[in-house]
């Protein structure tokens, strides 16, 4: 038989090849051109030099630096996503094997021994007891001939598979270094109202010195001394919830950190002396970066590459079978002789007839999974959406504040030094000018709170934009 016919049908099979199913398009997304902001906010330049991947250095803190390094390396949540993206390129390159033939190299070899007792199978010879050997190594090949494009849509899902955990990778780093940054920042809000809170407590006790004098002198009432008192013990308290608040956020940057927590330990430091400035640039630009909305979108590819591989159980399956090249001899001196030569090869179609209406399940299964695949894509475009004007809005309204508190700060410091110059010139009491103290460092307590909010802000905008203002597109 000659194999000219097996393989002319062979290759008329991949000549018609075509992938069935609909061609992935990424769908539009309906962004506005512009953010929503207020009147008077004006949006600066974007910080281009710093790299992506290391946002957090806009900051300018080395201590900040060193933590979210240590987090990156050492992160049992980051190393479980890393495992989970080698999981998905391992099967992508299971998927990816069905694209070519698999061969596989037997040897089967036997001694057998005929009966002399047997029955007759001719009549005119007797029968005869005869011991031979089989050696029969064979080189087979089997192949799915992927004439409708079954194969490539199920490898065009596996590497979308990989991408999309490329992305979910890339978004647990940028989740766990946005949540250790707003620990230490909020750490550090705290060391700075912990240290303004000392020097309020001072200025406390010696108003409460002065107003037990006074009220000794039958200058003050019990009342005044009393209310003194009490606006003392309150700053007290304030101090310890403080305390408690940065231990607990210190505990939470050991964690985060990989670093046992009753072992870990932070010297107070201050704020970061720079807010980062706001973005500048379309939404559609910088949201674009999220590595969740890049999850969403290669979800969604991999799922409409899903319905092409169910459609294609509609149609023939066709396999190269059986197709194999080897020897049979009796012996070894004959084994690789031209008469010992064995093959086959054949095309072979199986068409499923009636399956109670299992392939048409698994076809509105794959589409069903697409929509929904859509449905989270564009949800997350809106979470994003929302997440990025939220922080916006946040600076905004912040940065206003912030701006009438330097202004109360800087009254309240010109006022302390009115007081402290009529203080040495005998016209004011050491009560009206610890009093005057007390108002100027409150002030500057509320501006480190505002300037704590800011910051933490920023690292809400620099989260929600996909770590950076910079709009590069996603990572493949």
């Amino acid at each position: 038989m000659s194999m000219r016919a097996p393989l002319l049908l062979i290759a008329a099979a991949l000549a018609g090849c075509t992938a069935v199913g609909p061609d992935y398009q990424r769908p539009a997304s309906e962004l506005p051109a512009q953010w929503k902001t207020e009147a008077g906010w004006t949006l600066a330049a974007p910080a281009d030099a710093q790299p992506k991947r290391d946002w957090w250095t806009v900051f300018g803190d080395a201590e900040l630096n060193r933590l979210e390094t240590a987090a990156l390396e050492q992160s049992p949540t980051l190393r479980q996503a890393l495992a989970r993206l080698e999981q998905a390129e391992a099967q992508s390159r299971i998927h990816g094997a069905a694209e070519l033939p698999s061969a596989n190299l037997g040897l089967a070899a036997s001694r057998s021994r005929i009966s002399a007792d047997r029955p007759l199978s001719s009549y005119g010879a007797s029968n005869a007891s005869v011991a031979q050997g089989d050696l029969k190594p064979l080189l087979g090949v089997s192949y799915e001939v992927d004439w409708l494009g079954r194969v490539r849509r199920d490898v065009e899902a596996a590497r979308a598979g990989v991408e999309q955990a490329a992305a979910d990778r890339a978004n647990v780093a940028l989740l766990l270094s946005a949540q250790l940054a707003g620990a230490y920042l909020q750490l550090r809000q705290q060391d700075e109202e912990i240290r303004l809170l000392d020097d309020i407590l001072e200025a406390q006790r010696r108003a409460l010195e002065l107003t037990h004098v006074r009220h000794l002198a039958g200058l003050a009432s019990a009342a005044d001394e009393e209310q003194q008192a009490a606006t003392l013990a309150a700053s007290r308290a304030q101090r310890e919830l403080l305390l408690n608040q940065r231990r607990a956020n210190e505990d939470l940057l050991a964690m985060l950190s990989g670093a046992p927590a009753p072992s870990f330990r932070l010297a107070a430091g201050y704020l970061p002396a720079t807010i980062p400035a706001a973005p500048a640039g379309a939404p559609s630009d910088l949201l674009q970066r999220r590595p969740d909305i890049a999850s969403a979108e290669r979800a969604m590819a991999a799922a409409n590459a899903q319905i092409g591989a169910a459609r294609a159980a509609y149609f023939p399956q066709l396999t190269l079978t059986p197709a194999y090249l080897g020897s049979e001899s009796t012996g070894l001196v004959n084994l690789f002789s031209t008469p010992a030569l064995v093959w086959a090869i054949g095309l072979q179609a199986s068409q499923t007839l009636f399956d109670n209406g299992k392939t048409r399940a698994g076809v509105a299964y794959a589409e069903a999974g697409y929509r929904a695949a859509l449905a989270g894509y564009r949800q997350a475009v809106l979470q994003a959406m929302q997440e990025a004007q939220d922080a916006l809005s946040m600076l905004h309204g912040l940065d206003r504040a912030r701006r009438l508190q330097d202004e109360a700060a800087r009254k309240q410091d010109q006022a302390y030094a009115i007081s402290e110059l009529r203080h040495r010139e005998g016209l004011d009491s050491a009560l009206t000018l610890a009093l005057a103290r007390q108002n100027q460092l409150a002030a500057h307590r509320s501006l480190a709170q505002l300037r704590g909010g800011q910051l933490l802000a920023s690292v809400g905008l620099l989260k929600a934009l996909g770590g950076g203002w910079r709009a590069d597109p996603p990572p493949r």
